[in-house]
C-alpha cells in the first residue's frame, strides 16, 4: 500500500487540562497549543474523546460548538463559548505549507 506523507512534524507543545462544570454537565478538556494548524489549538473532550481544531472565530458558530462537543443545553453552549474565548488566542493566518 502506497501513501504520500503530507507532513511529519515534532514540537514541544503547551498543554492545558481544564475541568469545569455547568448547571447541567461536567466537562474535561485537554487544550494543546501548537504552532501547526494555523495556530488553532487542538481541543479534546476527555469524556467523549472528540477532538477539533478551534479558534476564537470558530466560536461565533454556536451550532458548531453544540455539535462538536454534543452539548444539548443552550446555557452550556454559551458557557463553553465564554470559557474558550477566555483561553484561546486569536487565529494566526500565516501560510504553513
Amino acid at each position: 500500500m502506497e501513501f504520500e506523507r503530507l507532513y511529519d512534524e515534532s514540537e514541544r507543545a503547551n498543554v492545558q487540562f481544564v475541568g469545569m462544570t455547568t448547571e447541567y454537565s461536567r466537562y474535561d478538556f485537554a487544550i494543546v497549543y501548537t504552532n501547526l494548524f494555523f495556530g488553532k489549538p487542538l481541543i479534546t473532550c476527555m469524556q467523549s474523546g472528540r477532538s477539533c481544531l478551534l479558534n476564537r472565530e470558530d466560536l461565533d458558530d454556536t451550532e458548531y460548538v453544540r455539535k462538536t462537543f454534543r452539548v444539548t443545553e443552550d446555557a452550556d453552549v454559551e458557557s463553553l463559548r465564554e470559557f474558550f474565548l477566555s483561553v484561546l488566542p486569536p487565529a494566526m493566518l500565516e501560510p504553513q505549507y
